[in-house]
């Protein structure tokens, strides 16, 4: 999600120093988007920067924020400008991880581990070369980060017949021979069933991945998060059907640590747990089908009381 928004936004010296290191792998990147406050509407986030000289002074605190432990650089969203309608005040920052005031603690899940972080900011510098876009133009940027992480997490898939329809045809094939055959018949429709609606999502995700080339992916990118996020549950629902009472077991156990990659785990059980979080992170569903919705099929969009109003005279 960094290759895009420099490559759309940053200056060349900003190409020159990042794009190759985030092609190669030698560089992560984060997002600090998401706030204790503000999830779904990130664009009322409370966390601050302000003007110093060249640079701006940012206080706040971040949450969601997959493998911060790890990154080098983050795509910082804060509010630089509170008079302003909360769209507007908003202005997108490359953030070194390595700054003086940046702290990063860990966030564990159901799982176990710690894949996402709380990020606090403290009195950090940012240099305005950093920024990205104009000031107060910080939605517009972190529209393109938002639209390209939703193709990434939609078309993960690994190719036709990969990515978690693979686990559970995989698991279908070991364990069929043991249901009895009613049992067979009935989860036999089910594992077909699915494994037609992974085809559907991989065809729909080439489309979304050559419109994302651009690095704009635009909103049809939120038909793949949407439709793999639901269908990964099913699927991982379908596996724990399948595993019986082994399913209730956790070989992992809940070790309490910091995951070294995304959405990573070897066991079923793992997976299926993680997979409660496809419909939340990235957007939730709610949201995607909002944004289908109004800029996919033009249907009106949802009342806003606060659209036009200044950041800083909404209630709270």
């Amino acid at each position: 999600m960094g290759a895009p928004v420099v490559l759309n936004h940053g200056t060349e010296e900003m190409h020159e120093k990042h794009l190759k290191k985030i092609f190669t792998g030698e560089d992560i990147w984060c997002q600090l988007f998401s706030e204790p406050t503000h999830g779904s509407d990130v664009a009322g986030i409370p966390s601050r920067g302000i003007r110093d000289g060249d640079e701006w002074l940012v206080n706040g605190q971040k949450v969601w924020t997959t493998l911060a432990h790890l990154s080098n650089y983050g795509m910082l969203l804060t509010r630089t400008n509170p008079d302003t309608p909360k769209h507007k005040g908003l202005s997108y920052f490359i953030l070194d991880m390595h700054s003086d005031g940046v702290e990063v603690r860990p966030l564990y899940q159901i799982t176990g581990e710690a894949e996402f972080n709380e990020v606090f900011l403290t009195d950090v510098r940012i240099a305005d070369n950093q920024r990205l876009g104009d000031e107060g133009d910080g939605w517009r940027v972190a529209i393109t980060t938002l639209m390209n992480e939703r193709v990434a997490l939609g078309g993960g898939s690994g190719g036709k017949g990969g990515g978690p329809i693979r686990t559970l045809m995989n698991l279908w094939n070991t364990k069929k021979d043991e249901l009895g055959e009613h049992d067979r018949k009935v989860m036999r429709d089910q594992v077909a069933d699915l494994w037609i609606k992974a085809e559907i999502l991989r065809l729909t995700n080439q489309r979304a991945k050559v419109l994302a080339k651009s690095g704009d992916a635009g909103p049809g990118g939120s038909v793949g998060k949407l439709f793999s996020a639901e269908l990964n549950q099913k699927i991982f629902e379908t596996c724990m059907s399948l595993e019986g009472a082994e399913g209730m077991l956790h070989p992992a156990g809940y070790p309490m640590v910091r995951s070294e990659e995304a959405h990573g785990s070897s066991f079923v059980s793992g997976q299926f747990l993680r997979s409660r979080a496809n419909t939340i992170e990235g957007g939730t569903s709610e949201i995607m089908r909002n944004i289908l919705g109004e800029r996919v099929l033009g249907l009106p969009g949802d009342v806003r009381v606060d659209k036009d109003v200044a950041w800083s005279e909404i209630p709270r």
